[in-house]
């Protein structure tokens, strides 16, 4: 036998690869033949690691646009290192364009990533994430593999800027769409900012989800240190996808599986990082599903409780000034980490194998105005608040450093939508029953009611009251908030009203409460009368007779667990399927 031939026997293989390379009859002969048609050289086959690269490349993704040519300097990062990169493709979520939601695709996106990694010769994978559901989506997916995995963000577009304003993607849509309907921005004016907000590769360069789970990924250790702010456009973005295609193979190598970094500390230090970042509500939901699928016990209440106390010091869009571009120079995470360290479990592994505090430990600050110190923080509330009561049986979250300060203790009338079409056809009629002091209450905005829980509950204000000036009111919905919203929304009502909860009870006039400091939101109406609406109350959304919409409704988990499907919770593992032939 030579030494290629023992090279390629079935005797102490360590690679799950090696299941289909490394057998000396038909099968071994079938996997490779058919690989080799692609101009491969037969040594690629010797045993070497296989890292996939998944890639959520989509010109219907724009956010994800550029990623060929991410994953190509990953690719040479993998050669550099001695090991085989193969690329494929799962389906791509663009926040942008798909309806009605891509938080109703992204369990099915999760699922995509799971088989492909089981049923392929992989051995580690590098995850391409960028676009909001893209990073949650694939992170789950191969969470329930649990191979070593590298998750490689995108980076955010560059500035905006409009007429020597500086606007961020998400934010400034908003605050322009509210200033064209009160007559103080002209509708060509709102046109010509489009291609000033959106100049370069990338996501959202606000703190919207997309920045947040970039964050989020770097402060779970699963992502490589300066991963969540280097801009989409900075060539130190390619050096960084190069680097993790190296660590990928040293990965596999080591054995080292996200269930070693996804630990009950990375999801506590993300949370804490979360708060001091004034991150996105949806991360709450994305992490609480992460967490079901490794096998970490993490609940809604544990984001208010380890939350609470961490103050928010990065002073970017929607909560502040900045953008992501600017986090990046001042710092980026690793300044924050450092300044937040004594939050943090510093023990903590991360994908470099150094532990959380050894990469940032000695992280400069190069501008305080965005990244600010623990002890003259930027605002003093910066986690997310997990609301109790008897309107959220099951929770409810406001997002602090992102609503009115004097609303924070309100009570008011409720001016009750049924939907969001309900909310669209009367919003703006001059003859609607509302003023400031009232609380917007929308319904069947849910994971089952919409279907898939749209970012719809930052609901903008009726002309007549933006008209007088003002820009927030109380709102609550069992719907998401885009990260780039702001105002005093309380989402993620549990349970939600399609699957009768509370909220679908709440009618014209009730009286509601809200005191974020005691987390506590309650309808003033009694339980008598609250059991005779009950009998009356009949489901109102629509019902799907086939495909992924019944399958998602039917299965989906509430917000408080992190809407998952029921089937999907828990791992099966990266086992070597049964041969195909």
């Amino acid at each position: 036998m030579t030494g290629e031939q023992r090279q390629m026997s079935d005797s102490n293989r360590k690679t799950r690869s090696a299941e289909w390379f490394g057998k000396l009859g038909k099968d071994g002969f079938h996997h490779r033949s058919w690989m080799k048609n692609q101009g491969l050289p037969h040594h690629l086959f010797d045993g070497r690691p296989v890292i996939g690269i998944c890639n959520t490349w989509s010109e219907l993704t724009p956010c994800n646009a550029h990623f060929r040519a991410i994953a190509e300097r990953v690719k040479r990062g993998v050669y550099e290192m001695g090991g085989f990169p193969l690329e494929f493709p799962v389906m791509s979520l663009g926040e942008t364009l798909m309806r009605p939601s891509t938080m109703m695709f992204r369990n099915l996106v999760s699922m995509d990533v799971e088989e492909s990694i089981r049923a392929n010769p992989i051995d580690g994978v590098v995850l391409l994430v960028g676009c909001d559901k893209t990073t949650p989506a694939l992170l789950m997916g191969a969470a329930s593999c649990d191979l070593p995995t590298i998750a490689l963000s995108g980076g955010p577009m560059l500035n905006g800027r409009f007429r020597g304003e500086t606007i961020g993607s998400g934010t400034h849509v908003w605050k322009f769409d509210d200033m064209v309907r009160t007559g103080e921005m002209t509708l060509q004016d709102f046109m010509e900012a489009e291609s000033c907000m959106s100049r370069s590769a990338g996501h959202c360069m606000t703190m919207g989800t997309a920045s947040t789970m970039a964050n989020m990924v770097e402060a779970l250790g699963i992502g490589l240190p300066a991963n969540a702010a280097i801009p989409a456009a900075d060539s130190r973005r390619y050096a960084l996808a190069h680097m993790a295609g190296r660590r990928a193979v040293e990965m596999v190598r080591e054995d080292l599986k996200m269930s070693k970094i996804l630990t009950r500390a990375a999801f506590e230090n993300a949370i804490r990082v979360n708060g001091a970042i004034g991150g996105s509500t949806n991360a709450v939901i994305h992490l609480l599903a992460l967490a079901g699928r490794i096998g970490v016990d993490l609940s809604l209440q544990d984001w208010d409780r380890l939350g609470r106390d961490v103050p928010c010091l990065v002073n970017l869009m929607p909560s502040g000034e900045y953008l992501m571009e600017d986090y990046y120079y001042a710092g980026g995470q690793p300044a924050v980490i450092r300044e937040i360290g004594e939050f943090l479990h510093k023990d903590a592994l991360t994908v470099n194998g150094e532990t959380i505090w050894d990469n940032c430990k000695d992280a400069p600050c190069y501008n305080r105005d965005v990244i600010h110190a623990l002890d003259a923080p930027f605002k003093p509330q910066g986690g997310i608040a997990v609301l109790g009561g008897n309107l959220v049986p099951q929770g409810g979250i406001l997002k602090p450093s992102a609503a009115t300060p004097e609303l924070m203790k309100h009570r008011g009338r409720a001016v009750v939508f049924a939907d969001i079409d309900d909310y669209k056809a009367r919003i703006d009629d001059p003859d609607l029953d509302i003023d400031e002091t009232c609380v917007m209450v929308m319904k069947n905005c849910g994971p089952k009611g919409y279907p898939g829980m749209p970012e719809v509950g930052n609901m903008p204000l009726p002309k007549k009251i933006l008209k007088k000036g003002v820009r927030d009111m109380v709102r609550i919905s069992d719907a998401r908030m885009s990260g780039t919203a702001f105002g005093t929304v309380v989402l993620h009502v549990a349970p939600e009203a399609a699957a009768g909860g509370p909220l679908a009870l709440v009618e014209d006039g009730d009286a509601i409460e809200l005191d974020v400091e005691a987390r506590r939101l309650h309808l003033d109406v009694s339980d008598q009368e609250l059991a005779v609406r009950r009998a009356a109350w009949r489901p109102s959304h629509d019902t799907y007779a086939r495909g992924w919409a019944q399958l998602y409704t039917e299965h989906v988990t509430q917000a408080d667990t992190g809407c998952d499907l029921d089937f999907l919770v828990g791992a099966s593992g990266a086992y070597v399927p049964r041969e195909s032939h």
